[in-house]
């Protein structure tokens, strides 16, 4: 089975999840995004890598962080954006989304960057694209249902690179709802890959899918437990439609449980990150003094993404069909 993300030339053709991409490809994005970082970690640089090029922000499901990160990478390259807010125009006039994919190529589109509530539907878009003659327009993964965000997945990888230099002698935990979280999926991927030799994975038994162990991940219930001498904790947003329910009594509840406080941040390494793909429910996963605090590496983080997003799309630029 060919990997559809690659070409025969066994490059980068789209980015769709982290999930058997070469470890080689890995770094030489996290290498790329580097180029674009200025002198300080706040500032990134602009360069005409894609002028001329005309990037579609297909949003199908609602996320101004992530789309604004991509508008803002797009221009850094010096490409045309088109922002489409999908979900207020044809597909809610019933038009499928292989048509709307073919009226948007029509119109000369080099780049689709998907965001969409179905699993797999960045996937089809790419597929659909090749069996239609298109395979010089490329597909970016902006996040799909449960499934994978890889651009946030690298961020990380980008971010704990910046921090702690080398992969292989980390020990990393992954905290919260992970059954739902396409960032926790992408962010395993990633430090398997890249050979981080133990990931935990922390929460509640009814957040914790089934088949961790088999990823390679060591799982904990018992939030003190699982961050004694961790390196980076990546702390994940619990969703305010799970916060009551089945799944879970009441965000106070978790919080006194699984929630990162002061006290818990010290059970880790002393000079331990803390990581969180935003935006944060303060008061739910993460006490606003950890948050503000001086292990905190969230907003650095954003900065990270628009150079990885700036990667991710000067390299599928920059590789052909």
């Amino acid at each position: 089975m060919l990997n559809p993300q690659l070409n025969k030339h066994g490059e980068l053709q789209h980015l769709l999840t982290i999930d058997g991409l070469p470890k080689s490809i890995v770094n030489h994005i996290l290498d790329t995004a580097s180029s674009f970082v200025g002198v300080s970690d706040r500032d990134v640089k602009k360069v005409p890598l894609m002028r001329g090029k005309s990037v579609f922000n297909l949003f199908f499901e609602n996320s101004t962080r992530t789309r604004t990160t991509f508008e803002i990478a797009s221009k850094r390259l010096s490409a045309d954006v088109i922002n489409l807010n999908i979900s207020a125009s044809s597909a809610s006039k019933g038009e499928s989304l292989l048509d709307t994919i073919d009226n948007l190529s029509a119109m000369h589109a080099d780049m689709f960057v998907v965001r969409h509530a179905q699993s797999g539907a960045p996937y089809l878009i790419a597929k659909h694209l090749g069996d239609s003659g298109q395979s010089h327009v490329h597909v970016v993964n902006a996040g799909d249902g449960r499934h994978a965000h890889p651009t946030q997945g690298l961020l990380d990888m980008y971010t704990i690179r910046h921090y702690k230099k080398d992969f292989t002698n980390l020990t990393v935990a992954i905290v919260g709802d992970i059954l739902h979280s396409r960032v926790a999926r992408s962010d395993i991927h990633a430090l398997t890959t890249l050979g981080v030799p133990e990931v935990r994975a922390i929460g509640p038994h009814t957040l914790l899918p089934g088949g961790l162990e088999q990823m390679g991940v060591r799982v904990f219930t018992d939030m003190n437990e699982g961050l004694k001498g961790v390196d980076v904790i990546i702390m994940l947003r619990l969703q305010n439609e799970r916060m009551s329910g089945a799944l879970l009594p009441s965000a106070q509840e978790f919080f006194k449980s699984y929630g990162l406080t002061p006290e818990r941040l010290a059970l880790a390494k002393p000079d331990a990150i803390v990581m969180h793909p935003g935006p944060m429910n303060r008061g739910v996963e993460i006490d606003s003094a950890v948050a503000d605090g001086p292990q905190a590496v969230i907003l650095p983080q954003v900065t990270f993404g628009i150079a990885v997003r700036m990667a991710v799309m000067s390299i599928l630029a920059g590789n052909q069909g």
